[in-house]
């Protein structure tokens, strides 16, 4: 019995000096994982030359709009567009059904034709008065009064010309042309139907909107006005090779700004409601993609050129109401160092202060360290580009 008691006790000591080793060795092993650096890859400061911009909401709309409207009466007789397209200036989109005014020219013509001959005979007895006068074949009153049918039969023929015209206008505007070149809407009519031309009270037939350019309008507060203003007196505003402050907009399904275009003009006061102004800019829109009446985004510049500092999105990290970012020291440690931001520019962020531009940055891994602690840093090349703006 002895006997088996000691094996017992002999074979829990070897157990348990196996279990002791076993956890000795996992503990050197997790000591020499946790002394080695965590690896983060880490980038310099960017030095760039930059442009500021402010970011606004606006409304696109057309530089021309027109409602097409008959000048004569009559019954649609076809109509010649479909609904959206692009149409010329002069290209016909209605025709009215042109009879009853193909018959009022015709008689307006005869009468013209008329008068013509009246003139003619008139003119011919006028210069036989002066002979006739003179072998006293006529009376004096004879003579005058052959003048003033010869006078009364040029203004006869005078107002036969212009009823003439008038009627060569009417049959002319049975065929209503594209005052403009534009996208067409829908036929509000079609044919068959009766239109009005009367002054005050034609019928609405269609309307068109031009597409190349197109006016693009925001609502500027009163800071950046300010701003605006003080850049533009001073001339250190940016402008195109035609002396022209340039703008970009962005639509709705677009992640950049895309479109150029450049500041046409500004409202004449603020808006004492919104402590606003109304800027209007100008875009070209050749293939169409811009369409009147979407809102979209356009960006304003509000600072001069200037030399700026920027660092990764990633890179800045959030001390509750303090942004920071950390450092890469000469000995390979990470140090904590504040910094206040500027506007963001493709990803990266202009840094207003905090940093003198020598720096190298953590980028990635920023979760892994904290400060003070040993890294093996791996570089990233930064990415620099000619062209550079800044969004707010």
């Amino acid at each position: 019995m002895k006997t088996r008691s000691s094996l017992r006790r002999i074979g829990s000591a070897v157990l348990l000096a196996g279990t002791i080793t076993i956890i000795a060795g996992c503990t050197r092993k997790a000591a020499r994982q946790q002394t080695k650096p965590p690896p983060v890859t880490v980038a310099p400061v960017e030095h760039r030359e930059i442009v500021e911009w402010d970011e606004f909401t606006g409304r696109i709309e057309p530089v021309d709009s027109v409602e097409v409207r008959p000048r004569v009466s009559g019954y649609i007789q076809e109509v010649r567009f479909k609904s959206g397209q692009l149409v010329k200036k002069g290209e016909v989109l209605f025709l009215i059904d042109p009879r009853w005014h193909q018959a009022a020219f015709d008689q307006r013509q005869a009468e013209f034709e008329q008068a013509k001959v009246r003139v003619d005979n008139a003119r011919r007895e006028a210069e036989r008065t002066t002979q006739l006068l003179a072998n006293k074949a006529i009376s004096v009153e004879e003579s005058d009064a052959r003048q003033s049918r010869f006078q009364e039969a040029k203004a006869a023929l005078l107002a036969a010309q212009a009823a003439l015209d008038s009627a060569r206008l009417d049959l002319e505007y049975t065929q209503v042309r594209a005052p403009i070149d534009g996208r067409v809407s829908r036929a509000l009519l079609t044919e068959g139907n009766y239109v009005s031309g009367l002054a005050g009270g034609a019928t609405l037939l269609t309307t068109i909107v031009s597409v190349d350019p197109v006016y693009v309008y925001a609502e500027i507060d009163e800071n950046s006005l300010l701003k605006f203003n003080a850049l533009a007196s001073a001339k250190k505003l940016e402008a195109d090779g035609e002396g022209k402050i340039p703008v970009e907009l962005q639509l709705a399904d677009e992640v950049d700004f895309p479109h150029r275009g450049s500041i046409e003009s500004l409202d004449n006061r603020l808006d004492p409601g919104t402590g606003s102004i109304l800027l209007r800019a100008v875009f070209s829109n050749p293939d169409g993609r811009i369409v009147p009446g979407l809102f979209a985004r356009i960006r304003v510049p509000l600072s001069e050129r200037h030399p700026a500092l920027l660092v990764e999105e990633r890179a800045i990290g959030t001390d509750q109401a303090q942004k920071f970012v950390l450092t890469l020291t000469e000995s390979n440690t990470v140090a904590y160092q504040s910094v206040q931001l500027g506007p963001a520019v493709e990803g990266k962020r202009i840094i207003r202060a905090g940093l003198r531009g020598a720096e190298e940055i953590v980028v990635n891994g920023l979760q892994r360290v904290r400060p003070g602690m040993s890294v093996a840093p791996q570089q990233e090349m930064a990415n620099n580009a000619d062209r550079t703006v800044a969004r707010r």
